[in-house]
């Protein structure tokens, strides 16, 4: 999480249990499908504005009716031959064939996810090589990187995140809420998209890396529909957990209106031991919960009315850290462990409310969209490791600290567009956008000395607003023979403020301090797209991006009244320039993606000390080379097989201050390679349809921080491969989903947690859950 000029980073082996009755039914449907009858599989739904079939076998049937799988069809409704479907998407703001965007978009199913047992956004992009979570100990606190734009500990967000049309989380550095994204559960969700490269000309700030768009299922005015699944889930040297979700559609009046109501509980089970003073089993226990309600009105063809309004609420008894030595990357305190003397809590709720107005004026489309975001949040963090020891070098002993980090922001947001119609010589898009946001970020360093409280060691509050106001448009020319060209521009006016007021030792002592700043971003877009046939495409997509600068809470010099460090810092920008190519073969059965990149990013936002005093600077250029690849196939119609790969070199071209690093250091948190493969088949099981599936991912090597950095001290993270199994059956309305998450038990390490690193503490790591196993019963009507 972003602390503004001051403090540190923060947000935040129970007993063992035999297999759950669960590993029986999975291992027999596993064997029994190579001896069942060949049955064929279906060919999927027709295609809406949803999904491309991507790298994962689920995102091979992603249209409107995802969730009515093909594989609950009885044989005799099953076509031949099957075939890839072509599906639709929304990531360049049109509604067109996923082979027709000039960009890389994997879309991932949200019925694949429910199979693969997935319950949070580290869980949904496990299997999307380049794709990775930071987190800061659990759930929604942290991070995303993607395409490895990431400092290791950023500013401010490197990646967009979207509920639909509304962009969540904020923009401003100074806000606090850039340490935290919208971990959506399984909320009505249809699919999530993953837009690779930065998206700055129709997405605006802080999508430098790209987004992750969360698109929700739209009421449906003809058909009274729902869904009701239970789910039961154990953990290996942890506890048990379990969910309940629904969702209900109900048509108001046929072809005009309806409304759509979903909720959902996730019981989350732990596998953290503390040992410690504050010992316990399953710390990281808690609870995941979550409504959402949409309302759609279609008065006339032409005229469309939706209104949405979405709560959820993360709850966590603790962190889900493990102490590593950052020496040898071995557990200090042993399996699953962490020493803790103070709670780690945290709790998050966000509430967005939207409205989208759609008309149709047959030569164009014009599109508002009004939002509002409510993000509350109780972050705390036991310091006593690495706080206790420093300030006992200093003749301050103590038994522990505590950091705590309460955040309050609210955010308005408006977005007007105009799309002209589809045509096959030219179109456009023109719009407006303006974003207010308000936050207040408090931070508490507090101390205990003989079980009681000691001095207070830091009070630092920082009430902030944010400002932007952005126009952008582009447009498309379609020559003939297949080549098209777009050229797009963004043009945005950035505001800050904030004060900072600050008391105690670790604060550097009383001090109240008003802080501002302005600024204008230019980001740009140029695509050429070549199709080679129908169903193959060419392209060359050259795209910008930025993070908005920000205000610097400054001192100046008693005598004469300069700054005793810049006060404020410009926008760091990012260019990529990418080559690719969509290709359908084999009558649609075999898709192909590739891509080639380059990434030049200058002016890196970073925290850096200035003359004792702690501020954000730009400094320092990095380059990112790497390829993209993915592949999915039906060789028969009973089996459906993907691979996809990402391979990135992220280096410093230029000596980076704030970060301690050098020219050719490698950027943290990127590992070099990392890959992915899935197959899934289909079969009939006591004639009832039934499936089976294997995922298995790669990450290669990591360093979370930057080898010599004294600011992001090194840590070596090694290369991991867990392994997934699902397996299924459906009885008509009612459907059975088993599934075996990390198989093998592996301890992989994918998150570092570094801010007591340069104290001479332990690195804070989060571990893959160890091997889970349930399943979710789901009946449909």
């Amino acid at each position: 999480m972003n602390t503004g000029p001051a403090l540190l980073c923060c947000p935040a082996a129970a007993s063992r249990r035999g297999l759950p009755a669960l590993l029986p039914l999975a291992v027999a449907l596993l064997a029994a499908f190579p001896a069942v009858r060949a049955q064929q599989a279906p060919q999927g739904p027709a295609p809406a504005p949803a999904a491309t079939a991507a790298a994962a076998p689920e995102a091979a049937v992603a249209g409107a009716d995802a969730d009515k799988d093909a594989t609950a069809r009885p044989p005799s409704a099953r076509p031949t031959p099957q075939v890839l479907d072509v599906v639709t998407i929304s990531a360049s703001r049109r509604r067109e064939p996923a082979r027709d965007v000039p960009m890389q978009v994997s879309v991932i199913s949200a019925e694949g996810l429910e199979k693969r047992g997935a319950k949070a956004l580290g869980d949904f992009l496990a299997n999307e090589p380049g794709v990775s979570i930071g987190s800061n100990g659990g759930a929604g606190v942290g991070g995303i990187n993607l395409r490895g734009v990431t400092t290791g500990v950023d500013v401010s967000a490197t990646v967009g995140v979207y509920v639909d049309e509304v962009q969540t989380g904020a923009n401003g550095a100074s806000a606090g809420g850039n340490g935290m994204f919208l971990d959506m559960g399984l909320l009505d969700l249809h699919h999530v998209e993953v837009l690779r490269g930065p998206q700055g000309t129709l997405y605006g700030a802080s999508s430098v890396g790209g987004l992750i768009k969360y698109v929700t299922h739209t009421p449906d005015t003809t058909e009274l529909s729902g869904k009701v699944s239970l789910g039961a889930s154990t953990t290996a040297k942890g506890g048990t957990g379990n969910t309940i979700a629904g969702v209900l559609n109900v048509p108001l009046k046929e072809d005009v209106a309806a409304i759509r109501v979903a909720a959902y509980r996730d019981q989350v089970p732990g596998h953290i031991e503390a040992v410690g003073p504050l010992p316990g089993k399953d710390t990281d226990r808690g609870q995941s919960s979550g409504a959402r309600i949409s309302a759609l009105v279609t008065p006339t063809r032409k005229l469309s009315l939706r209104f949405t309004a979405t709560t959820q609420k993360v709850e966590r008894d603790g962190r889900d850290f493990v102490d590593y030595a950052a020496a040898t990357s071995q557990p200090v305190y042993g399996d699953l462990r962490h020493q803790r003397a103070l709670s780690e809590a945290y709790r998050q709720r966000t509430d967005l409310f939207s409205a989208e107005v759609d008309y149709d004026f047959g030569w164009a489309r014009l599109e508002a969209i009004s939002s509002y975001q409510r993000l509350r949040s109780e972050n705390q963090i036991d310091a006593s490791t690495a706080y206790v020891p420093l300030l006992g070098q200093f003749g301050i002993h103590l038994d522990a600290v505590d950091v705590r980090i309460p955040l309050n922001l609210n955010r308005n947001s408006q977005e007007l567009r105009l799309t002209s119609a589809a045509d096959p010589r030219f179109e456009w898009l023109v719009g407006l956008y303006i974003d207010r946001e308000r936050g207040r970020q408090t931070q508490y360093a507090e101390s205990f000395v003989g079980g009681a409280a000691g001095p207070r060691l830091a009070y630092i509050d920082i009430p902030s607003s944010y400002r932007e106001d952005a126009v952008f448009g582009d447009a498309t020319w379609k020559f003939g023979g297949g080549f098209s060209l777009t050229g797009g521009l963004r043009v945005a006016r950035n505001r800050q403020t904030y004060v900072q007021q600050s008391s105690g030792l670790l604060a550097g002592g009383d001090a109240s301090i008003d802080a501002a700043s302005k600024d204008t971003s230019r980001t740009y877009l140029l695509t050429g797209l070549y199709a080679l046939d129908k169903t193959s495409n060419v392209y060359v997509r050259v795209a910008s991006g930025y993070r908005p600068g920000g205000p610097n809470a400054v001192l100046r010099d008693i005598n004469t009244g300069d700054p005793l460090a810049p006060p404020s810092f410009r926008p760091d920008e990012l260019v990529s320039t990418e080559l690719g190519l969509k290709s359908s073969l084999l009558d649609r059965s075999l898709q192909l993606e590739a891509a080639i990149f380059n990434v030049d990013w200058k002016d890196i936002q970073q925290a850096s000390s200035v003359n004792g005093v702690s501020v954000v600077v730009n400094s320092g250029k990095a380059r990112i080379r790497g390829a993209e690849a993915s592949l999915s196939f039906k060789p028969t119609p009973l089996w459906s097989l993907s691979a996809s790969a990402s391979y990135n070199d992220a280096k410093l071209t230029q000596d980076a201050p704030g970060l301690d690093a050098k020219s050719g250091d490698r950027l943290p948190r990127t590992p070099r390679l990392s890959m992915a493969v899935q197959a899934q088949r289909n079969f009939e099981l006591a004639g009832h349809p039934a499936y089976a599936g294997l995922s298995v991912r790669h990450v290669g090597e990591r360093d979370a921080g930057i080898p010599g950095s004294r600011q992001l001290v090194s840590y070596r993270m090694p290369a991991y491969t867990l392994t997934d199994l699902q397996a299924g059956i459906e009885f008509g309305r009612y459907s059975l989903a088993l599934y075996a998450r990390n198989v093998f038990d592996r301890r992989a390490q994918l998150s570092v947690y570094p801010a007591f690193l340069p104290l001479g503490g332990n690195a804070m790591v989060s571990v893959a859950q160890p091997r889970t196993l349930g399943a979710t019963l789901s009946a449909s009507f």
